[in-house]
């Protein structure tokens, strides 16, 4: 129910088109009833009796029972000088009626189909916020193909439960109190026999709705299973096709596919039951109501056959709206599984909190500090850094080097507050880092990683993101200072020419360029350099490690390597082993400490062939 009333919450920011919708329901309701009223009335005005019908209108003064008031009327409404002309007056009206029912339907559908789109726009940018606002340590432990399909299928489902399924929720009980209304004003002894398909079908939607809904959660977490192969395949094509393993991922993608499949027929196993079982119980509460009163009207007792008919015509209208309002549970029960897993994603607490007071700082003059910084992953009882203190002046270069898995990457993601440190504390210019603003402490330091990530649009776009209102002689210039132009110049459209996915059509280099680029045209104060040239070829290598020279000047370098010839020019070297800090100095200290540097550089230059080996 809490889930409910929070997609009720959206709902009512929509109050206007609600309004409207519910109004032009009313209408539809209405002329409904009334084109059913005046169907009947074909039957008892004209075609029973044609000749007990008088010429002049019934005094409605003098008329008895409410059923014998609404006759009356139809009589004064469609009466004419003969039966003939009566029938074509009933046809106009008849084609008036339905005319105007079906443009207030289409109105009514019309409207909501605007209230469905915005609901579905809504859900999906305030998920979209929320996802932005998580922190690493939540996407480390989580399957983006499971947050992708929350995004994507299950705010549909919900679009087809609460607005479609809505609609119907207040247009079929409308129509059953009309229909229940006419009915007890036609014949309240036959209405007695007709009440209780509503709670015997009540029963059965209620029933087939909670096996729905456990149904559906478990189909909507296997589609997220599904796409999990569909993405991981398509991100590793290049290697399936090079180890030649398209079987083993047809045959990966088949499997979590069938499992969807069988989830899925289940779940329609159960929803498609709702409408006939439903059906069959208003059909038989129908058939024997038309057994009784046939008998009565046989036998000269009871109604008449001119209310019997109508009371017929109304008893079998009952089982549509009956049937449309089994579905609309359906539909609910698959929507409220939808929202167990969309309120539940919008739950997870922001990983990054960001104080009320925060600092906004706009420049970096003295040095980061870290003072006995601890750091461990969630669920991971060993700290990824420990007990940490070093401090890094503005302006030097500082390299960290030590084994794969030794903390050399945790050590960077703390300085941006990627992550927030489990002890201690990291601080800017003596600014504990969890003092400022976020946007403002990012916004002071560039990032360029091996592993280089760029955006399926123009070059342009992508160099852009180091500074969205930069001219386009400043873009110019960045690529030029990355080495870049010689090869965007090239490009059939310039720097509108589209990269494709991660940069597809661009070489390792290339790419890595770009991303230089980027940072140069945000033109940070602090560089953080992850391993940005150790998956390159000599060539590119020189060209990229040429525009690292330049994007390095006059600013603070924490630069991640494991080729130990680039960084010997660092102004500090920074060994770590197991997450700590266990040697610092320059290379001539650490080579003349006999320690763990000198150890990873003898490692790498015992044959001077092999200086590309990984440390």
């Amino acid at each position: 129910m809490s889930n409910l009333r929070r997609i009720s919450g959206y709902l009512t920011r929509y109050w206007p088109l609600i309004t409207i919708t519910l109004a032009l329901s009313m209408v539809y309701v209405a002329l409904n009833a009334l084109s059913l009223w005046m169907v009947s009335s074909l039957v008892n005005t004209i075609l029973v009796s044609p000749e007990d019908i008088p010429v002049t209108s019934r005094d409605l003064s003098t008329a008895g029972t409410v059923y014998e008031r609404l006759r009356s009327w139809t009589a004064t409404l469609i009466q004419q000088s003969t039966p003939l002309k009566t029938l074509a007056k009933l046809c106009w009206i008849l084609l008036a009626v339905f005319l105007t029912k079906n443009v207030a339907l289409y109105m009514k559908n019309m409207v909501a189909g605007i209230m469905e789109n915005r609901l579905i726009r809504d859900l999906r940018n305030d998920l979209f916020q929320h996802i932005q606002s998580l922190s690493l340590s939540y996407f480390d432990n989580q399957n983006t193909a499971v947050i992708s399909s929350i995004v994507l299928n299950d705010v549909s489902q919900v679009r087809r439960a609460f607005t479609v399924g809505i609609q119907k929720a207040v247009v079929e009980p409308a129509n059953l109190l009309v229909f229940t209304t006419m009915l007890f004003i036609i014949s309240w002894q036959l209405s007695m026999m007709a009440i209780p398909l509503i709670p015997l079908a009540a029963l059965a939607t209620t029933r087939l709705g909670r096996s729905l809904r456990k149904r559906a959660r478990r189909t909507a977490e296997q589609i997220a299973g599904v796409m999990s192969v569909l993405q991981e395949n398509l991100r590793s094509i290049r290697i399936v096709k090079t180890f030649v393993r398209e079987a083993r991922e047809i045959g990966r993608f088949s499997h979590e596919n069938d499992r969807y499949y069988h989830l899925v027929f289940r779940r329609i196993t159960v929803k498609n039951l709702n409408a006939p079982l439903t059906e069959m119980i208003g059909v038989t509460v129908g058939i024997a109501i038309l057994w009784v009163g046939g008998q009565q009207i046989l036998l000269g007792r009871g109604v008449g056959p001119d209310e019997f008919m109508s009371f017929i015509i109304f008893m079998f209208a009952m089982v549509q709206p009956l049937r449309s309002l089994s579905n609309v549970n359906a539909d609910i029960q698959i929507g409220l599984a939808s929202t167990d897993r969309i309120f539940g994603l919008m739950d997870v607490p922001a990983g990054i909190p960001e104080k009320n007071n925060a600092i906004e700082i706009t420049s970096f003059n003295h040095s980061i500090r870290f003072d006995n910084v601890t750091f461990s992953y969630s669920g991971d009882d060993r700290p990824a850094v420990h007990e940490i203190n070093v401090e890094i002046k503005r302006g030097e270069v500082v390299a960290l080097v030590g084994a794969s898995g030794s903390g050399k990457s945790t050590f960077v993601d703390l300085i941006p507050r990627l992550y927030d440190t489990t002890a201690g504390s990291i601080s800017l210019d003596g600014h504990d880092v969890r003092d400022l603003k976020i946007k403002a402490l990012r916004r002071l330091i560039g990032v360029v990683t091996q592993e280089t990530l760029l955006f399926d649009t123009t070059v342009k776009d992508n160099i852009l993101y180091g500074d969205p209102l930069a001219s386009d002689e400043q873009v110019v210039a960045a690529l030029k200072a990355a080495h870049a132009w010689e090869f965007v110049d090239q490009l059939p459209q310039g720097m509108e020419t589209v990269i494709g996915e991660q940069g597809t059509k661009l070489s390792g280099g290339q790419r890595q360029r770009l991303a230089i680029a980027r940072a140069l045209l945000k033109n940070p104060p602090i560089l953080i350099l992850d391993e940005a040239t150790s998956a390159l070829d000599s060539e590119s290598e020189k060209r990229v490690q040429d525009a690292i020279d330049r994007l390095v000047q006059d600013r603070t370098v924490i630069v991640i390597a494991h080729r130990l010839s680039t960084i010997q020019r660092a102004d500090k070297i920074l060994v770590l082993d197991d997450g700590r800090l266990v040697e610092s100095g320059s290379h001539e200290e650490l080579i003349a400490l006999k320690g763990r540097y000198r150890k990873l550089h003898e490692m790498q230059f015992i044959d001077t062939n092999t200086e590309d080996l990984p440390a």
